[in-house]
């Protein structure tokens, strides 16, 4: 049985916490994870071999054992540190934001000066900021969790799989919107426009499922305060917990994700569906729903569907309809897949 490191210091506990539920099992392969104490706090220890780590312990950590393979899940800081693990080990690094990753260190250097003056400083002075492209340069591997991101030295990791949920009857259709409620990233305005002037007599429930603050919130209150009966809203004014989080994914009939085309990463353009992945469509696979997308979202699959003008019929087809989640990504078909991906990189 080969030996895996899997590394976690700073951001994406999600993307660790279902690395280790398609794991769980594995006959080929053992997983030891190196987490940071805030990761270690957001995910679920069923069972895993976890050790409490940071960029000052983690290099010490990997010499006391022998690894096949090790797997960083993000390097958005603590660059010099990665780079010495990439020189030294047969690695991995998994790729969330592709431009970032193609950035020239004189790139970074003028993202300093854009935004997060002080954090940015922080990160070129200790932590090797100029040093980012070099470790992805150096990585033996490079992987990324949407297979339409990958090509050329970027391979596809499958990690999402669809469990085996409880669907409990309701009064309601409930339409969940996930992520946090920010501007940034979604299309709040168009949502919020949307439900204000829907015209139906059929009840629905929409949930925003992330933590709203600010601007977002008060427009939520006021939101609410004007709906009809039949209409209502759901929100959260702290950060969601992953229990609060399953249960209203596994009440869902349909995922809403009215995601900008654009963002930014270190002051770096990065396009949904193009150099950057959407945590919404893993959402969609984990918990077998069908998901609305914005039209201009490039997708293949065929449980991501565009906007329609009429969106409440649309909610409503889409809740009518059954989609083959369980045939496509039950857990030990995508388990087969990942591991032949994991067998190849070591």
């Amino acid at each position: 049985m080969k030996k895996i490191a899997y590394i976690e210091l700073d951001n994406h506990a999600e993307v660790t916490h279902d690395f280790m539920a398609i794991m769980q099992g594995s006959k080929k392969f053992h997983v030891e994870y190196y987490l940071s104490e805030k990761i270690k706090g957001q995910v679920k220890e069923d069972g895993q071999e976890i050790f409490l780590s940071d960029s000052s312990m983690i290099l010490d950590q990997l010499r006391q054992k022998k690894y096949d393979l090790v797997i960083i899940g993000t390097v958005h800081r603590y660059f010099s540190t990665f780079q010495e693990i990439v020189k030294k080990y047969n690695s991995a690094v998994i790729v969330h934001n592709i431009n970032f990753m193609n950035s020239s260190p004189l790139d970074l250097l003028k993202s300093i000066w854009k935004e997060d003056i002080l954090y940015r400083i922080k990160l070129f002075w200790k932590e090797g900021l100029s040093a980012a492209p070099e470790v992805y340069k150096q990585a033996k591997h490079l992987l990324v969790l949407d297979e339409s991101l990958s090509s050329g030295r970027l391979r596809f990791l499958p990690v999402f799989y669809t469990g085996k949920w409880e669907n409990r009857p309701k009064r309601e259709s409930v339409i969940v919107i996930p992520g946090g409620v920010s501007h940034k990233r979604r299309d709040y305005s168009h949502v919020f426009k949307t439900i204000k002037n829907l015209r139906t007599d059929e009840p629905f429930n929409f949930v925003f499922l992330g933590k709203a603050k600010g601007r977002e919130l008060e427009q939520l209150k006021k939101l609410s305060s004007d709906l009809p009966q039949n209409i209502s809203i759901t929100w959260f004014s702290e950060r969601v917990s992953q229990d609060v989080f399953e249960q209203w994914m596994q009440r869902a009939d349909v995922l809403w994700c009215p995601i900008q085309q654009e963002t930014e990463f270190f002051s770096r353009k990065e396009i949904y569906g193009e150099t950057k992945m959407t945590g919404n469509s893993g959402d969609a696979i984990k918990y077998g729903k069908p998901a609305i997308f914005p039209v201009n979202y490039p997708s293949a699959s065929d449980f991501i569907i565009p906007e329609d003008e009429n969106i409440p019929e649309q909610f409503k087809a889409l809740k009518n309809t059954s989609f083959p989640f369980q045939e496509k990504y039950a857990k030990a078909a995508v388990q087969e897949q990942i591991e032949k991906v994991l067998q190849n990189l070591t």
